[in-house]
């Protein structure tokens, strides 16, 4: 896992070398500096010269000078090697999921997605900042320390014999102790995001049901939830500063009260007044750095399930993968299922689709009619390759959609959905999904063909109008002819309109099938609707039921031979309406 994080490193690794290597010289100017004062100390006790008091003076401003450059230098490359890993981290998270099937994604919440790209990529990055610059310093100041120690104060370091183990210990009880809190509150974070991506997606569900109080009472449960579970942590993580002071202060009283102690009745003989202010310095260096390396343990600790969680997304391997010798030509846009059954997991027992056997004529206009639940747009996705089929096989132009390019086939078959998506920005840079190098001209054709022109000149903008994220400012059949006429750019060989005529009046749903007939006789057109009035006309209606075709034939065929058909025609004609 470390070893496939840390290859996001790559173009960074020379600021995070930088940054060792300037760290080693703070440390050790850092680690020299007291030993000079020191004997600058005893050196004015024998009646030092001014001058060499002066020239002493300026070698530990210059130290001072160089010490602080190399800590500003660290500070700067530390900084940027981390914010460039993150960048990294979050870079190739993304193209992973890009690549993913619906398969793929079905494993992961959105919501934990979010969090796994912003807050778990922070943590790691703080955690890989603290490593390349305190994770270097701490150790390095802390063996330094201990041998300056000795040189300088003899015996007297032992006292760090007794310090540091119990120190040490202190510290690794805090941090195990806060531990099992930090782990839980990752996922309680996932919870959190998703409450407030639910709410801010469905707040028109929201007020019509008058349900504000009860949407700010579930936030708040679950943002106090964390509260407590970060608040029980870090009161844990907080016993760190007394424990240090505690080590601290024993350490100064022992060396002061035995220093003293050597220097009266040995006067300065085994240890010196230099020595002795030396030794209080070096005791803070050592007793400092085992604080700094608790928190990079507490840290590095939290960030192991934040780089867990993100491995789990590197790791992920693209279910649906395009051939070795992929074919990057579509003859045309008849399709076959053969012998297709389909479920969404392995270990499901239940097949969503079984044994479909099919065959549509490329340019035929297709309806798919079923129940709630019977498997319509799983029939629909499987043709695009969003799913790969269980068993058996489905063929494009006579050819197996698992041997054409990915890509290349995508391209050729545009899917409008019920519930498509519009992106912030303008009409025209949301059109131009469909094709980004259409002209103005066939950006108006398409959208008079799905007769949305209409409702766009209407906008003072037009084309220009700008598009709110999710296209909260245009309504349902708005936005369902926008998608459709992005769809259309595209020039697809087959075009599935999965119940994307549900939010437009009957009149505006004939005039689109009507352009479809007139404008695209060659594309092949699959209509998922909960109308017969959508597909009443269509060269074949496909009926599905619980995931198997029940009946395939026009509508007046299905009328003599299909009493599901017949029963969705009477209901919707005699019933006076539309069954929506």
């Amino acid at each position: 896992m470390i070893k496939k994080l840390l290859s996001c490193v790559r173009e960074y690794k020379r600021p995070s070398i930088l940054t060792f290597v300037f760290i080693v010289g703070e440390v050790i100017i850092e680690c020299l500096i007291p030993f000079i004062t020191a004997n600058l100390v005893n050196q004015m006790k024998a009646d030092l010269q001014m001058k060499s008091l002066l020239l002493t003076g300026l070698v530990l401003i210059l130290m001072a000078v160089v010490s602080l450059a190399c800590g500003g230098l660290a500070g700067y490359t530390s900084a940027k090697a981390s914010a460039g890993f993150a960048r990294n981290l979050r870079h190739d998270m993304f193209d992973r999921v890009q690549n993913f099937s619906f398969e793929n994604i079905d494993k992961f919440s959105s919501s934990s997605l979010v969090t796994r790209l912003t807050t778990d990529v922070t943590n790691v990055q703080m955690a890989y900042m603290m490593t390349i610059r305190t994770a270097v310093r701490s150790p390095l100041m802390f063996i330094f320390s201990i041998i300056m120690a000795y040189i300088m104060g003899g015996a007297l370091a032992t006292t760090f014999v007794v310090v540091i183990p119990v120190l040490a210990f202190g510290l690794f009880m805090i941090g195990k102790t806060a531990m099992p809190a930090f782990h839980r509150v990752f996922k309680k974070y996932d919870k959190l995001n998703e409450s407030v991506e639910e709410n801010v997606r469905a707040m028109r569900v929201v007020k019509g049901f008058a349900r504000e109080e009860y949407e700010k009472q579930k936030f708040n449960t679950a943002a106090e939830d964390i509260r407590r579970e970060f608040t029980h942590a870090e009161r844990i993580v907080a016993l760190n500063s007394p424990l240090m002071q505690i080590c601290m202060y024993f350490n100064m009283v022992f060396v002061l009260i035995v220093g003293s102690r050597l220097i009266i009745s040995n006067r300065g003989t085994t240890i010196d007044v230099g020595q002795m202010s030396s030794m209080l310095t070096y005791g803070m260096q050592i007793l400092m750095s085992l604080m700094m390396l608790s928190m990079i343990y507490v840290m590095i600790t939290i960030s192991m399930e934040s780089m867990k969680r993100i491995a789990e997304v590197l790791d992920e391997k693209p279910l649906l993968v395009g051939p070795e010798h992929p074919i990057t030509e579509m003859k045309d846009g008849s399709i076959d299922f053969e012998d297709v059954s389909f479920k969404y997991f392995k270990k499901s027992e239940k097949f969503a689709l079984a044994d479909v056997n099919l065959h549509i004529d490329s340019g035929m206009t297709v309806g798919i009619l079923g129940g709630t639940g019977s498997s319509k747009s799983t029939l629909v996705q499987l043709i695009p390759r969003l799913y790969d089929t269980t068993q058996g096989s489905i063929k494009i132009g006579g050819v197996d959609v698992r041997d054409y390019d990915l890509e290349m086939l995508r391209d050729n078959v545009a899917m409008v959905l019920q519930k498509n998506q519009l992106f912030s920005g303008t009409i025209k840079e949301n059109l131009r999904w469909g094709n980004e190098n259409a002209t103005d001209e066939e950006l108006v054709e398409a959208c008079k063909l799905a007769q949305a022109d209409d409702f766009i000149s209407t906008f003072p903008k037009g084309y220009d109008t700008y598009i709110e994220q999710g296209g909260t400012n245009v309504s349902g059949g708005q936005k369902q002819r926008l998608c459709i006429a992005r769809a259309l750019l595209k020039k697809p060989k087959i075009l599935i309109l999965d119940d994307s005529t549900s939010a437009v009046d009957t009149k505006t749903d004939a005039l689109i099938r009507k352009g479809f007939r007139e404008f695209i006789p060659e594309t092949t057109k699959l209509i998922i609707a909960q109308r017969i009035a959508s597909v009443q006309d269509a060269d074949m209606i496909i009926i599905l039921d619980n995931g198997h075709v029940a009946a395939v034939g026009n509508h007046e065929q299905l009328m003599q031979s299909s009493d599901i058909y017949k029963e969705i025609y009477q209901e919707q004609t005699n019933g006076g309406g539309d069954d929506e």
